[in-house]
């Protein structure tokens, strides 16, 4: 049986090895917001609505109950159906906690190549609320406004 190396032998030094390898292993909450956000575009592109429900609450409440989850959803689906696409750019993203919240601010630009979306076409700034559930970061809110 070989000898382990003699750094392995040192119990203080391998704690800190063990401590460090599990802090890079934990994604911070802010990374995981952001992150959220980019599945939610991605979903968005792809028309993907069970891709884009995974990262909404099921309480999801858009522009003050003018877009609610399940509406948001079929709108989704309803661009699948029909072989819409939706282009989302999105523009940098603030990311700030509000207690055990966050509150993600950012730009998108929206475009279609279909027709059920032109009027919705341009430039938006969006505020989104985002709190844990369970371990995933989940939006539980989130407001537009056309800025252009």
């Amino acid at each position: 049986m070989s000898q382990l190396p003699k750094w392995l032998a040192n119990p203080l030094l391998c704690l800190l090895l063990v401590a460090g390898l599990s802090a890079c292993h934990r994604t911070p909450d802010e990374s995981r917001v952001r992150l959220g956000i980019e599945k939610a575009e991605h979903a968005a592109e792809q028309a993907n609505a069970s891709a884009l429900g995974d990262v909404l609450s099921d309480d999801f409440n858009g522009n003050h109950d003018e877009m609610e989850r399940r509406r948001l959803l079929d709108l989704l689906r309803a661009a699948s159906f029909r072989g819409e696409t939706i282009h989302a750019l999105t523009g940098p993203i603030e990311v700030e906690p509000h207690g055990d919240r966050y509150v993600a601010r950012f730009t998108v630009t929206l475009t279609s190549g279909g027709r059920m979306l032109p009027s919705n076409i341009g430039v938006y700034q969006v505020e989104t609320g985002w709190r844990k559930d369970g371990r995933e970061w989940r939006c539980y809110s989130a407001t537009w406004t056309s800025g252009g």
